[in-house]
């Protein structure tokens, strides 16, 4: 494990734009930017402010780790393009991370042990992405996979007492973000991610999950 550090952990599924350098399981320094569409502008010069304020060079990070989806088209290319961008030139690996359990492994820090949520994310109008888990002995099981799902069924699909967390459902107005912070990105890496890393990463592309499908104007 220890050879993964230090892992430059990207995120950018979301509204919020999040980049975190982990140097060990509990040492890390992460910047976090949320504002719409601002990702192209501002990622870059995260990671970069992010090394400075760090005082370590490209050169002495051992592997990148990014959120691969779902989540918003745009967000995730510019995220992996960056990863793959910085990998290539300094000929680093790169380790995938699956947004949602990332997120549940964030959500679940802070909940008590037996604990069941739910997340849902909006993936269109008219449908959100949705996975539910339960939290034991201080791991995440999976209760139901992540799938597409008609926003109004979701009530049916959580129960009374199951909290919802994301920009969908009960409550969702409390809110602040529909995506884990990178530090989240980095941990479940290095916890969850060895067996991801990868050089070959030319074919890697964002797990957007659904079809998207240009409709013409009538």
């Amino acid at each position: 494990m220890a050879e993964l550090f230090p892992i430059l952990a990207v995120e950018t599924s979301g509204t919020l734009c999040s980049v975190a350098l982990c140097f060990d399981e509990k040492n890390f320094i992460e910047l976090n930017y949320l504002q719409k569409h601002i990702h192209s502008q501002k990622l870059i010069g995260m990671i970069d402010t992010v090394l400075k304020t760090s005082d370590v060079e490209l050169n002495q990070i051992r592997s990148i780790a990014v959120s691969m989806g779902p989540g918003s088209f745009t967000g995730l290319r510019i995220g992996l393009s960056a990863a793959k961008g910085i990998a290539f030139g300094a000929a680093l690996p790169i380790i995938p991370v699956p947004t949602f359990d990332a997120f549940a492994h964030q959500i679940a820090e802070y909940l008590p042990d037996q604990s069941r949520f739910a997340i849902a994310v909006g993936a269109n109008i008219e449908e959100s992405y949705f996975a539910s888990y339960v939290k034991k002995e201080n791991k995440v099981e999976t209760l139901e996979e992540l799938k597409l799902i008609e926003k109004n069924n979701l009530e049916n699909l959580v129960g009374p007492d199951e909290q919802v967390y994301g920009n969908i459902g009960r409550h969702a107005e409390l809110n602040m973000v529909n995506s884990p912070t990178a530090k989240a990105i980095g941990e479940w890496a290095y916890l969850y991610g060895q067996d991801l890393l990868t050089f070959d990463y030319d074919y890697l592309e964002p797990n957007y999950f659904k079809k998207f499908i240009v409709r013409a104007k009538r």
